[in-house]
């Protein structure tokens, strides 16, 4: 079967590796999901959608479970940042371009560098303040 990058399929985790996870495309094809990519638990025998990544010259492909494109994939996490801001208690995270990467991870489930960019995007609309303790929603009358 052929893909192309940005592809939406369906995978089936596979054994862990030092570098990743192998899965299954589409119950056809072999690939790989890095390790350093992944921001939610994943159990072998799972079944979840996924995205192609890159096609390697050597024939493999590489998957991701974020939607591939920056501009859709800032949206997205624009979007899960409001969500969390709205069902936390006064508008207010304790997260902050400071934090570990690890807190961003655990409480909103993507990297530090989508964070940033996310929370940047949401500061420049004024939907959002960044303290030195967190980030704080702005309220709208």
């Amino acid at each position: 079967m052929n893909y192309e990058v940005g592809d939406k399929v369906d995978l089936i985790i596979g054994r862990q590796s030092k570098l990743g996870f192998t899965v299954l495309i589409d119950k056809e094809e072999e690939g790989l999901l890095y390790i350093n990519e992944l921001y939610v638990k994943i159990a072998e025998g799972e079944e979840i959608v996924g995205y192609i990544k890159k096609i390697r010259e050597d024939g493999g492909i590489d998957v991701s479970l974020q939607p591939i494109g920056f501009k859709k994939t800032l949206v997205e996490n624009e979007i899960k940042i409001l969500n969390a801001l709205k069902k936390a208690e006064d508008g207010f995270i304790p997260l902050h371009d400071k934090s570990s990467p690890d807190d961003i991870k655990y409480q909103l489930n993507m990297s530090k560098k989508a964070f940033k960019n996310a929370i940047g995007g949401l500061y420049r609309l004024k939907l959002l303040t960044i303290e030195d303790s967190g980030i704080q929603m702005i309220k709208r009358d």
